[in-house]
Formats: C-alpha cells, sequence, structure tokens
C-alpha cells in the first residue's frame, strides 16, 4: 500500500514540499496530494504590487504540478482530525475527507486585525489575492476623483512599507499616508532609517509615526491620540495571524494558534504531522522565533522535506539551517533597502540600497516563482526506497527517530 503523503496548501512553503517530495522520492512507493482552495500560485510577496495596478503572474497548479506525479485537489480544508489521521475538505462536490499516512500543515496566514473596531468592515488588505485585487479596483476608481484620493496605510512593517511605497509610486494622483506605531523603520539601521525617509519624501508620503490606530470608519482612521486622518481608501497591513484550524484539532499549538514543532518542523503531539512556513512555531538555530516571512517558508520546508525523506527511507535525519538573516524591502520598482542582521537579530550597521538592492529583490521573486513553477527543479530524480515506517497514530507517537 502506497504512504500517503497530504500536503495542506500550496503557498511558497507548501508547494516546494511538495514538488521536492515528488523529485526526492519519485520511485518510492508514495502517493503526493496537495490541498489547495485557489487554482493559481500566489505570489504573495508581490500582493501590493497588484494591488498598486500591476499584472503579476499567477500560474496554474495543474500546470505547475503536471507531470510531477502530485495530485492537486482544489478543496478548502474545513477541519483535521489527526487521531484518525484524516483532512476534511469542502469543494464544488461537496467534498469529503482525505486519508493520510504523513501530513504536512502548510495553510499560511492572514491579515490580523487584532480586534481594532472596523478593521474587517471597512480596511482593504494584502495578505490574499482576492482581497489585492479588491483593493486595485477600489484605487481605480479614486484615480477617476477630480482631487483624487487618499489612501491611509496602517502598519509600518515590511508590508506596509512596500504597499505605501509602491502605491504612491505607481499612482502619484493619490495622496498616500503611512501611519506607524512607533519609529518609522525602528528595526533597520540608521543609514537605512534615513533612506526609508527619504523614498517617503520623494514619493510624497505623509508618515505619522508614534500613532496607534483606535478605530477604522467608511471615510476615515481614528486614533486613540484623538487624530482623524480622512481616507478613501483604508489599507490594514498591522500583523498576520493563522487560522483556527489547527488549534481546533488536537494537534498542541501556541496561544495564537501555530503549530508546536520539534527541530525537524514534526509536530510535538503528532509525529506523522508536520508543520512549515507561517503555520509552524519554530526556533531559529539562534534560539530565536523564526518571524513569518518568505524566507522562514524555505528554511522550514527544506527541513520538513529532509526529515520526511530521511524517516520514510531509513536514513538519518538530518538538520538544514533556520536562520533569519535580514530583510529586503521594496520601494516602488526602482528603489529598495537589503537590511541584513546579526545572530541576535538586530540590524547590521551597514545596508544596501537604491537600484542594486531593487535589482536583488527583484532576483529574489524571480528566483521563488522559478522554484514554484518548477516543482521538481529539472534535476535528475533520486531513488528512495520506503523503509518499513509504521503509519498508525500510536505506532508513530513510538517513533523517536
Amino acid at each position: 500500500m502506497k504512504h500517503r503523503i497530504v500536503v495542506l496548501g500550496a503557498g511558497y512553503a507548501g508547494a516546494y514540499v511538495a514538488g521536492t517530495l515528488a523529485r526526492r522520492l519519485a520511485a518510492a512507493d508514495a502517493e503526493i496530494s496537495v490541498v489547495n482552495a485557489e487554482p493559481d500560485f500566489v505570489q504573495r510577496l508581490r500582493l501590493h504590487q497588484l494591488a498598486a495596478g500591476q499584472e503579476i503572474e499567477a500560474p496554474r497548479l495543474a500546470e505547475v504540478f503536471a507531470g510531477t506525479g502530485v495530485r492537486l485537489r482544489l478543496a478548502r480544508v474545513t477541519a483535521v482530525d489527526p487521531e484518525r489521521q484524516v483532512v476534511a475538505v469542502a469543494d464544488a462536490d461537496g467534498g469529503g475527507e482525505l486519508g493520510y499516512d504523513t501530513l504536512v500543515y502548510a495553510l499560511g496566514s492572514h491579515g490580523d486585525d487584532h480586534g481594532v473596531p472596523g478593521v474587517a468592515e471597512h480596511a482593504f488588505d494584502v495578505a490574499a489575492r482576492p482581497s489585492a485585487l479588491r483593493l486595485r479596483e477600489r484605487l481605480d476608481g479614486l484615480e477617476g476623483m477630480r482631487e483624487g484620493g487618499r489612501v491611509v496605510v496602517v502598519g509600518d512593517g515590511l508590508t506596509g512599507i512596500e504597499t505605501a511605497t509602491e502605491i504612491a509610486e505607481s499612482r502619484p494622483g493619490l495622496a498616500v499616508a503611512l501611519v506607524a506605531r512607533g519609529e518609522l523603520g525602528a528595526r533597520l539601521s540608521t543609514g537605512a532609517r534615513s533612506h526609508l525617509r527619504e523614498a517617503c519624501d520623494r514619493l510624497g508620503i505623509t508618515v505619522w509615526e508614534h500613532t496607534e490606530v483606535e478605530a477604522v470608519e467608511a471615510a476615515r482612521v481614528v486614533c486613540a491620540d484623538g487624530t482623524v486622518l480622512a481616507s478613501d481608501a483604508t489599507v490594514w497591513t498591522a500583523g498576520f495571524a493563522v487560522a483556527p484550524l489547527a488549534a481546533a484539532s488536537d494537534l498542541e499549538v501556541t496561544e495564537n494558534g501555530r503549530i508546536v514543532v520539534d527541530r525537524t518542523m514534526r509536530s510535538v503531539s503528532h509525529p506523522n504531522v508536520y508543520a512549515v512556513g507561517d503555520s509552524a512555531d519554530a526556533v531559529a538555530d539562534n534560539g530565536r522565533p523564526l518571524p513569518m516571512s518568505c524566507a522562514s517558508a524555505g528554511y522550514t520546508g527544506m527541513q520538513a522535506t529532509a526529515a520526511i525523506v530521511a524517516r520514510l527511507t531509513g536514513r538519518t535525519v538530518t538538520n538544514t539551517r533556520l536562520e533569519y538573516v535580514g530583510n529586503h524591502i521594496s520601494l516602488g520598482r526602482r528603489d529598495a533597502i537589503l537590511q541584513m542582521v546579526d545572530e541576535e537579530g538586530q540590524a547590521k550597521p551597514k545596508y544596501l540600497g537604491g537600484r542594486t538592492a531593487a535589482r536583488i529583490k527583484a532576483g529574489i521573486l524571480w528566483g521563488s516563482l522559478w522554484t514554484t513553477s518548477h516543482p521538481t527543479f529539472g534535476l535528475p530524480r533520486r531513488r528512495h526506497r520506503l523503509a518499513d515506517v509504521p503509519t498508525s497514530t500510536a505506532a508513530a507517537a513510538r517513533a523517536t527517530a
């Protein structure tokens, strides 16, 4: 009987894991399935560009996995039952259940409103393709206004900075404001902060620092200090959260719902479940939690893949790198900041900015898309034989490899 591997989610982490497993277990007695709600691969790192009005490639997953042996199921995951080793899904045909022997949980994250009143009703976000397209439609309408429109971006993390600068550059007729809870670019080096401020000035972005948003209304943003910002389109980029799906199962999760994993990305409560990307509460080699990011998705995906292949083929599990080395922040299409960090996660004094940094960021985005679009990498496939691995939950719990 084939060993059933089910991957939930086909974002950066899930698509990488599924494709790599297909390559490395090509000759083994394994069956790999991917469950994803959307038919296309979403370049989440570029959704702010999509919202700003640019055309972003979205490869069809059916074409991505064609010829790889990976089975694609277009469906929404509604429940995970790790005791019965089944996943419940809903699709156009009504859905059903999928059984697994090894599960890879890669369902990612969504925008977090932090319970701020009015965000869900009135704000836009760039955490998913449909919401980015809704923002794009709204911005199109604002550009038709006689006096232009006012856009307020709430959140000065990487997503907020990239969104504000992209909209300001692509749609110069709109007035863009960026609201920061603390100092703008506080986690950057002194030089990088200055570069960021100069970019905002150049693009005409109004920055509100040390400002906390208390509520979002249809046409304005209300701040805790009494400041009221008029807004025709409020973009909420103040963090990310995971879906409550894992917390609703018997998997051990953190307070914020991320799956607790060991060094190999295996669930500490259910050894035949692995979590990667934003869904995993992973600790880097420096002892600090890995942040939700594309880079973390890559590292956790590599580690989970290596562990799964090793355990299914009777080999020794090796540890791959788990680190966070820096941030690449685009400031429109012709400017960017490359800020490296030390082992403590603090910004190093030097940074790279300008067109060279923008070209590096573009190269990283291209590489991420190419890797996803070529899941088996076009390389010769390594051939492995599955070891005698227990597949029941009770038996798997006794495996300590």
